[in-house]
């Protein structure tokens, strides 16, 4: 599979969520989700204040037409509103391999099953449509909400890097990296199927 088909955000829908490509058209919606009780304020994840959004808009697409990065705006069937942001990066198409980051999800649509969707239309592009052996997740070692809900994905952690990377306020960053493999994702596409069952989405 080619780079330039990693880097390449096709639309997925499911019942709660709809993954878009993202654009300049999404700015305003994600204005209003870094904002949403002050998302962006959030010390241990790189949210873009308000004012910062469409710089990181045009940040994440210099990077998808560079081949390092497929972005997509998320946005809730019910509502229709833009909820979030999240990517493929890393790609590395020789290795079938990449990583699922640079997510941030409006306070108003966690726990809503909104999440686990998006997560199960992501795992499915990246093993039955690239042929992936492995996706990677990585989170702050603090942010304990991500490490749960990557957990409950079914991903295994694999390690911590330590000192892994200076934040911007100097601090410096432990990674906790987890990874689903094509053998795992099987049981994995199972549980989160399940889990979304039991929230009555079909």
């Amino acid at each position: 599979m080619s780079s330039a088909e990693f880097s390449r955000p096709v639309p997925l829908t499911g019942d709660l969520v709809a993954l878009e490509p993202l654009g300049p058209q999404h700015v305003e919606g994600l204005r209003a989700v870094v904002a949403e009780d002050d998302l962006w304020r959030t010390w241990y994840t790189r949210v873009p204040a308000p004012d910062g959004v469409a710089a990181e808009v045009e940040r994440r697409l210099a990077l998808q037409a560079a081949g390092a990065m497929a972005p997509w705006a998320l946005r809730r069937r019910d509502t229709g509103a833009v909820c979030g942001v999240t990517t493929f990066m890393a790609p590395a198409p020789a290795d079938r391999r990449l990583e699922i980051g640079s997510t941030w999800l409006a306070p108003s649509a966690q726990g809503t099953g909104v999440n686990a969707e998006a997560k199960l239309l992501l795992l499915g592009r990246a093993f039955d449509d690239l042929g992936c052996i492995a996706v990677e997740f990585r989170t702050h070692w603090h942010n304990h909400q991500s490490r749960t809900a990557i957990a409950r994905l079914g991903a295994k952690q694999d390690g911590v890097l330590r000192n892994h990377v200076v934040w911007p306020d100097g601090s410096l960053r432990d990674t906790v990296v987890f990874s689903v493999l094509d053998s795992e994702w099987p049981a994995v596409r199972s549980g989160l199927q399940h889990r979304l069952r039991r929230r009555g989405v079909r």
